[in-house]
């Protein structure tokens, strides 16, 4: 990892046109491959599959279920469908949904905060400055996204699913339930304890977020780009694919 100078505004000009559609064919695309991959894998038979088939179909569902969020969290800055706010706010909300019942409006605000105290005690995402190590932060992470509410309503859909649609339980679980829960790993693991994890000389102003230093093809596995965390502060109205261009910007001579 490693903490990047900025330059001249000027070097990048990175900002969504208000007409460009690009964000909003990426995300219902992501949306559409989630709906219908998990349509799919929800209707084969499990108990003619291999050990190694249903971990690919775990780590793919995990994937996609990466991109709804990410896909919510671009709406969050505005830049899914810039020249409609309202379809905007309309595409986060449905991919939060879709991804656990998480609401909308609470994770922007959450979201925000995050962004304007980074690292900090009114930073939502933050540790309580005790829970540090990577379990524990988590643990803690999660409390402040999570409700009793929530788990209701997913162990009713969970139940209704297999008892009246009957869906095997092992397809819900394997595709639907496991899956969402690696990816709040995955998105915690990279997109908050990994780049805001204090280094060892301490935080850097103002941002408080590191970049994590990937090939572009890697960085895009792991976790649609939210690696490139600097950037991101810095330039909180480039879209997750563009985070890519805007590391390359800062970092070429």
């Amino acid at each position: 990892m490693q903490q990047l100078e900025k330059p001249p505004s000027s070097q990048i000009q990175i900002k969504l046109n208000g007409e460009s559609t690009t964000g909003l064919f990426i995300a219902i695309t992501i949306i559409g491959i989630w709906v219908a991959s998990l349509t799919y894998l929800l209707s084969v038979d499990i108990s003619k599959l291999n050990f190694f088939t249903i971990l690919l179909g775990v780590i793919w569902q995990t994937f996609l279920y990466t991109g709804l969020f990410i896909t919510a969290h671009d709406a969050m800055h505005g830049v899914v469908f810039p020249k409609s706010s309202k379809v905007n706010h309309f595409i986060g909300s449905f991919s939060l949904l879709l991804y656990g019942w998480l609401s909308y409006k609470k994770l922007i605000k959450k979201h925000w905060l995050h962004h304007h105290h980074p690292a900090s005690e009114s930073d939502p995402d933050f540790h309580n400055g005790k829970q540090k190590n990577f379990f524990a932060w988590y643990l803690y992470f999660m409390k402040n996204y999570w409700s009793w509410w929530q788990i209701i309503v997913l162990t009713s859909v969970y139940n209704i699913s297999h008892y009246l649609l009957h869906i095997p339980k092992e397809n819900l679980t394997y595709f639907w339930a496991i899956p969402a829960v690696l990816s709040s790993v995955q998105l915690f693991y990279f997109g908050t304890f990994l780049p805001h994890q204090e280094p060892e000389n301490g935080y850097s102003e103002p941002h408080r977020a590191q970049t994590i230093s990937l090939p572009v093809w890697l960085s895009f596995l792991t976790c649609y780009h939210f690696g490139y965390h600097n950037e991101h502060h810095e330039y909180p109205h480039a879209a997750w694919w563009q985070l890519p261009k805007v590391y390359k910007l800062r970092t070429e001579p």
